[in-house]
């Protein structure tokens, strides 16, 4: 990963953001010189002969008139400050374009990644933590960029440029600096050194905290449900409480800098008055010279504070410029193929064939979820899949649009292994209404237009009404118009399942999976859609995974999984007849319910 990338765009505003930042430093470096020629000049202490070039020439052009030698110079440091104004404006506003505009193409890459994450990239990070990463870590390393365009030339410029003025007004009291950088030095090395790890067990705190949370906001029916709050206050206290704890760690290290370099700056204050007392009581310096040179001495002291400061931001940025190079540098399993001609091809038939199939979601796991499957599925059939619990049919199915690749064996469609195609083209022709039913923020016909986002309102309603959905979002005073939590948490989860039917059935795929889709939803209703199915989509290939035996009894093939192998394939009364598994599976329901 490559920073450069976020910063050539912006360069001018990248190196525009220091250069103002030197008109101001020129004249902080100046002013202090000003304030003594006024100084000396109004005590009567002023040295014409021994004057600069400049304090020469203005004292000429005043005609040797102390009061207006005043009058210019105080001319002369209003049109400085003035220029200082626009300088540091100016460093302010290119600092901040350049800051801002790099954490938001940085963002967006970093969203895009992890938008071309599989199913396997995500289970390596955490949903709290994604988000940290989006948010807080981008926005740490945009504070430190601005920091860094704002001094990374103004605080050595005002260190160089109070040195070498210091030096000018008396060479003898600058030894005193001698004592304070070494002491700084050694000072900002060893808080540095302390601040980069607890900053990254912060950064870990709030990936932890954020996850409590979302998962707290996300299930708050479940654990109002099952009166949990008390337990989910206290889960969040503790994550609360590390977070804390991490960040008071962090910050008391910030805090002990300026403690620490305040002291080193009244020592060296103190030593200058000390001597710089004795030299003006003795004539050999002036008081201008000596409060000028108090003031570059504090220039100069205050710069290395702000030196320091860069130094422990940038331990905090490096932290988070680790964790989003972590994201940004995850190698992602499942890509397109690099296959010649492969963007080309897009599904047509919709016909299936797992072929010596295995998968394990742990690599080094010896256990395996999907065991030598071999399956055919011939185009525009509808069959069933049906399990126990956890016997692997959702993963079977998913490895169809790739969300998981096949870590032996080959997956084809239409005959072609699924890696041949385009994500994109796979995916089109694959339409998946998943286990967990997921609808976004916004309104209805929104959400159904993910399916066509072409398709005009008769489209969707027709489709919806396919759907057993048309009756109930007609019914809402809104109706297609009806804005829908994020989640779809004001709807039911029967109008939820038979929404994200309807959004399936508008995209018309040539491969229709349905995961457990209907199980919210009444018999009669059930059959309804089972029937749109097979009128709308009588061409395409239906693949119905189902924990109920009428769900799948009228397929035109039943597949039974246990413990991730194909036990049996078959009709309904095939399987009935020869197959224990299905055997076990059809009495159980039977017992809870006649007339299965």
């Amino acid at each position: 990963m490559k920073w450069s990338k976020y910063v050539k765009p912006y360069l001018p505003f990248f190196i525009l953001g220091p250069l103002c930042m030197i008109v101001e430093v020129l004249g902080e470096v100046a002013m202090p010189k000003f304030l003594a020629g006024i100084i000396d000049y109004g005590t009567g202490q002023a040295d014409i002969e021994n004057a600069n070039a400049f304090y020469k020439w203005v004292y000429q052009f005043c005609d040797s008139q102390a009061k207006t030698f005043i009058i210019v110079i105080m001319l002369a440091m209003v049109i400085t400050a003035i220029l200082m104004m626009i300088g540091g404006i100016g460093g302010a506003y290119f600092g901040a374009k350049a800051s801002v505009n790099f954490a938001a193409d940085l963002r967006a890459d970093l969203y895009r990644k992890v938008q071309q994450f599989s199913f396997a990239n995500i289970d390596k990070f955490s949903t709290g933590s994604l988000v940290t990463r989006l948010t807080n870590d981008i926005t740490q390393m945009q504070n430190f960029i601005n920091m860094l365009l704002r001094l990374c030339l103004r605080s050595p410029g005002m260190m160089i440029g109070g040195i070498i003025m210091a030096i000018v007004v008396s060479p003898k009291l600058t030894a005193c600096l001698t004592i304070a950088l070494p002491a700084i030095a050694v000072a900002v090395v060893v808080l540095t050194k302390v601040a980069l790890p607890r900053f990254t067990k912060q950064q870990e705190s709030i990936d932890a905290l954020n996850s409590t949370v979302q998962e707290n906001i996300t299930n708050i029916r479940v654990v109002k449900s099952f009166v949990r709050e008390d337990f989910e206050k206290e889960k969040f206290g503790k994550a609360n409480g590390n977070l804390k704890q991490r960040a008071w760690d962090a910050m008391s290290v910030m805090i002990m800098m300026i403690p620490v370099m305040t002291l080193i700056m009244y020592i060296i204050s103190m030593l200058i008055f000390w001597f710089g007392g004795n030299m003006l009581i003795s004539g050999t310096l002036t008081a201008g010279d000596l409060t000028a040179f108090v003031t570059y001495v504090t220039q100069i002291l205050f710069a290395l504070v702000m030196m320091a400061m860069i130094f422990v931001n940038f331990s905090r940025a490096l932290a988070s410029s680790k964790r989003i190079r972590e994201v940004m540098e995850e190698e992602i399993d499942i890509k397109d193929s690099e296959t010649e001609g492969s963007n080309d091809n897009t599904v047509k038939n919709g016909s299936v064939e797992f072929k010596n199939v295995s998968f394990r979601y742990y690599k080094d796991s010896e256990e395996k979820v999907l065991n030598n499957i071999n399956l055919k599925i011939p185009a525009g059939k509808t069959v069933g899949v049906i399990g126990s619990t956890g016997s692997g049919k959702s993963t079977l199915v998913s490895m169809i649009a790739r969300l998981y690749d096949a870590d032996e064996g080959e997956v084809l469609v239409d005959g072609r292994n699924v890696k041949d195609y385009s994500l994109y083209n796979l995916r089109e022709g694959v339409g998946f209404v998943l286990q967990k039913n997921v609808l976004f923020s916004g309104t209805i016909e929104d959400n159904l237009r993910w399916g066509d986002e072409s398709a005009d309102i008769a489209a969707i309603r027709e489709m919806a009404a396919y759907a057993q959905a048309d009756g109930f979002v007609t019914g809402f005073d809104d109706g297609y118009q009806t804005v829908l939590d994020q989640g779809g948490t004001n709807v039911s989860g029967g109008q939820k399942q038979r929404l994200c039917i309807a959004r399936a059935l508008l995209k018309k795929p040539k491969i229709l999976v349905l995961d457990d889709s209907t199980s919210a939803v009444d018999t009669a209703t059930e059959a309804k859609i089972r029937e749109a199915f097979a009128t709308e989509l009588k061409d395409s290939t239906k693949i119905i995974i189902a924990q109920r035996i009428s769900s799948v009894k009228e397929a035109d093939m039943i597949v039974v999984i246990d413990n991730g192998t194909i036990t049996g394939v078959g009709t309904h009364d095939e399987l009935l007849a020869n197959n224990n598994e299905y055997q076990e599976i059809y009495y159980s329901q039977v017992d809870m319910k006649e007339g299965v």
